[in-house]
């Protein structure tokens, strides 16, 4: 099995950004503990700031990967865009969240990916990645 993770702006600061709501450990370094805790499924991770990367990386990941779990950060309440893709491909996408977004700010409380994704995970810090790894497994 393959799973892409795919993750939107900002979140290439994790580690120095709001510890308080995303913790202190870059997403480099969780990434090296979820290839270990799950040797049974190849793991590739791409992270972008920019809208139209993250659309065609979900347009390039149809029929290459078997999932994508994608953190679209704060495009997940902006992009369209994002949702659409999601919809014009048969790759399954699992939307994660490392806060809780309903207990954050009302703008974060619309999704325009939710509609088109396989599940949503939200609110369990980094361990929401490892969850989503073990809805494709399941």
């Amino acid at each position: 099995m393959k799973l892409l993770i795919l993750n939107g702006p900002n979140l290439n600061l994790l580690g120095k950004r709001e510890p308080g709501i995303y913790g202190s450990e870059t997403f480099e370094d969780f990434f090296e503990k979820l290839q270990k805790q799950n040797d049974q499924v190849s793991l590739f991770y791409e992270q972008s700031n920019i809208e139209g990367e993250i659309i065609t990386k979900i347009q390039e990941a149809d029929g290459v990967y078997n999932g994508v779990i994608l953190n679209a950060g704060a495009y997940t309440h902006t992009s369209i865009g994002i949702g659409d893709a999601m919809k014009a491909v048969s790759v399954p996408v699992v939307e994660v969240h490392i806060s809780n977004t309903f207990g954050r700010e009302s703008f974060r409380h619309q999704s325009y990916l939710s509609p088109n994704a396989k599940g949503v995970i939200l609110g369990f810090g980094m361990q929401s990645y490892q969850l989503a790894i073990t809805s494709f497994l399941s």
